[in-house]
């Protein structure tokens, strides 16, 4: 079936049933990624595992994820998005199920690498799906539904662990955290088969096994140092690897472009960079992924740390913030992008620093709980405002044909910039912390906040380089 006859051949009520299906399985990834935290002492406690196993069962998850989702996504382009689909979703079942049935730290950690890799195979084809089925300016308000969806199910997985460390369904403990996506990989798997239309670029493309290699090489060097560095206090080959990840990147795009000159198919399509919303969207995600994974990292530790709270109370003080999130990627950004682009997302940017800088003041000063949901829910509508808007602003005007690797991209930089603000910003909070009392976190937490006030600030104004026509007059 022809890409751009996807949309014009298949009814209004099987789009939205396809549509539906890649969102159940794009909640099982954003849950899966978050949902865990909540459950490390349980899993630490059960298993008698190492601190340094303990981490990788939260790290390895989102490094097979990051090095592996441009790949995942070209499959697509290659094979078939709704083929790859049903494979990733069956290998991130199976490795949800590993994960429930494992009877030490090494092996989750190992299954959770698993579960990373088969998630960079399954989420990509999502974006891709949606690029086929929609317009462009049909895509914001289905682009929206997914940040809506994604945010609540971000901050809604740590809640959910809580929940089901509490009341532990089947006496299963720390495995339902895993063991419930069962039923819902099930549940995906057979509508992927029934209801996914066929689709595939339309271009030559052929499989690129060097570019993957250099590819893989330098995203895994690149974020394997945030994760380890660290803890293991950023030895001299950390920087090592860092450096060695650039020089991979040069040869990487080198050959990018010379294989594209040569033979007309590449991993990464040069082509895609000539549109400046595709690039500026690029950098812009990555600042706000930073932003935001540094942001709420600090906050859940400050409030353990600083103030006492147990962690299901933390869980529940975040639904102010994904109430503001919903709010703002559905009733603002949905609606007010198409009519006032990109001065949408940089009033976002400004409104998020401005909620994030509040909350530190309002815990820094010791406030009552209901004064931090509050100045929670402005920063929550703040980043709904900014974050709904980036995906549709990105993939715009991008290429059906290339629609797997370009959303693989969009969420790929969102992992390195996770990456990037949890190892950046962590480290200053960690460094102001370290060996000192608890009323050390609130003042920390507040300079961490500033810098991810700063990084907000910046995003703002590289997003006023946006076209001033965002949508209008693009390509279906």
């Amino acid at each position: 079936m022809a890409n751009a006859a996807v949309s014009e051949r298949l009814s209004e009520r099987q789009r939205t049933l396809a549509f539906a299906t890649v969102l159940v399985a794009f909640v099982m990834d954003v849950v899966d990624s978050t949902i865990v935290n909540t459950a490390l002492p349980a899993i630490q406690s059960g298993l008698a595992a190492s601190d340094r196993a303990i981490q990788w069962v939260v790290s390895g998850y989102f490094l097979t994820f990051a090095v592996l989702l441009v790949v995942g996504g070209r499959l697509g382009d290659l094979f078939g998005y709704a083929r790859m689909f049903v494979i990733g979703v069956v290998g991130f079942t199976l490795a949800s199920l590993a994960c429930g049935m494992a009877g030490g730290g090494s092996s989750l950690a190992v299954a959770r690498l698993a579960q990373g890799a088969a998630a960079a195979i399954m989420a990509p084809q999502g974006v891709a799906l949606i690029q086929l089925l929609y317009t462009p300016t049909e895509r914001i308000g289905r682009l929206a539904a997914f940040g809506v969806i994604g945010g609540l199910a971000a901050i809604g997985g740590p809640v959910l662990g809580g929940l089901l460390i509490e009341w532990s369904p089947f006496q299963l403990g720390w495995r339902s955290v895993f063991l419930i996506n069962l039923p819902f990989g099930i549940l995906a798997l057979i509508a992927g088969i029934a209801l996914l239309p066929p689709g595939r670029s339309g271009h030559a493309l052929r499989p690129d096994v060097p570019g993957s290699l250099l590819l893989f090489g330098a995203l895994g060097l690149l974020l394997l140092p945030m994760i380890e560095g660290r803890a293991a206090g950023w030895p001299w080959w950390t920087a090592m690897m860092v450096l060695v990840s650039s020089g991979l990147w040069w040869a990487f795009w080198r050959y990018e472009r010379r294989r594209r000159a040569m033979i007309g198919s590449a991993l990464i399509e040069p082509s895609l960079f000539a549109d400046p919303s595709f690039r500026i969207g690029l950098v812009a995600t990555t600042g706000f992924a930073m932003a935001s994974a540094g942001f709420l990292l600090t906050f859940s530790l400050t409030l353990q740390r600083g103030l006492g709270y147990e962690p299901i109370d933390v869980a529940l003080l975040h639904i102010p913030f994904a109430l503001g999130v919903m709010a703002g990627i559905s009733q603002i950004g949905r609606k007010a992008l198409p009519r006032h682009g990109k001065r949408v997302p940089m009033i976002g940017a400004f409104v998020m620093a401005a909620g994030c800088l509040t909350t530190a003041l309002a815990i820094r000063l010791a406030l009552p709980p209901g004064m931090i949901a509050a100045t929670l829910l402005v920063a929550g509508i703040g980043m709904g405002t900014l974050s709904g808007p980036l995906g549709p602003i990105t993939l715009a005007a991008v290429d059906r044909n290339h629609a797997g690797v370009a959303g693989a991209m969009h969420k790929t930089v969102q992992q390195i910039g996770g990456a990037l603000g949890t190892a950046l910003i962590a480290t200053i909070y960690f460094t102001m912390t370290a060996n000192r009392s608890a009323q050390a976190a609130p003042a920390a937490f507040f300079v961490a906040t500033g810098i991810v006030a700063i990084d907000l600030a910046g995003l703002a104004w590289l997003l006023s380089f946006l076209p001033r026509r965002l949508f209008d007059q693009r390509p279906a």
